[in-house]
């Protein structure tokens, strides 16, 4: 057995190492991005190597792919964040505007529905070898998954506040499918997920109000 395939069982459970080691490094990149921490993003670029491991060995192509995908916006992310406190500037965060929010939704529906016929077609979700109809709906599911944590990410990336909300939305699919997959580890870290993200969202929400009061006044 190699490192990859490395663990302990939990109430007859196995538990892969990459799997909870890489989870941890998630919890954690939600808790700095709380903070608004530039670590977040190289946190986020390490639990996504490890995740990728954990869903290759899991042979959930489709989760692997979104990794992959979480590796690449972690770098974008982490050069988004370095340009906006350059000169040691907090980082300023925002409500997405009606049109952003609009544009957010669209590539979300549009996304989900292109990845969902490019998963079933090529095989890459694990739902795709699943009975029908029950196999639509997996299908469906992962690229939502995928689709909707690139979203979230990218709006991350922009200092978006939306992008909680964005998050609250993938786990409500996440986290059972999560489950379903044999990823008890990562099914339980959703749930987690599910409670930080509302933390998350309330303490962005609530900077930006306080800023957006003091700044009138400082400017008088």
């Amino acid at each position: 057995m190699n490192w990859a395939e490395a663990g302990f069982e939990v109430l007859g459970t196995k538990v892969l190492w990459t799997d909870l080691i890489g989870n941890v490094a998630a919890l954690a990149t939600v808790l700095l991005a709380i903070r608004k921490s530039i670590w977040t993003w190289p946190v986020q670029l390490v639990g996504s190597v490890l995740l990728l491991v954990a869903s290759i060995n899991a042979h959930i192509t489709g989760n692997a792919l979104k990794q992959v995908m979480f590796g690449a916006l972690a770098v974008y992310g982490w050069w988004r964040w370095s340009r906006g406190t350059q000169g040691g500037q907090e980082l300023a965060v925002r409500p997405a505007t009606s049109r952003e929010r609009f544009g957010l939704l669209g590539v979300m529906v549009a996304g989900t529905a292109a990845v969902g016929v490019i998963f079933f077609v090529a095989g890459l979700s694990w739902g795709s070898h699943a009975p029908l109809p029950e196999g639509y709906f997996l299908v469906a599911a992962d690229a939502y998954i995928f689709v909707g944590s690139a979203v979230a990410t990218w709006a991350q990336s922009r200092a978006l506040v939306d992008f909680w909300l964005i998050w609250v939305a993938v786990d409500l699919v996440g986290v059972p499918v999560a489950f379903r997959s044999g990823l008890v580890v990562s099914g339980a870290v959703y749930g987690v997920f599910f409670v930080l993200v509302l933390v998350g969202f309330f303490n962005w929400l609530k900077e930006y109000r306080s800023r957006a009061v003091l700044v009138p006044k400082e400017a008088v």
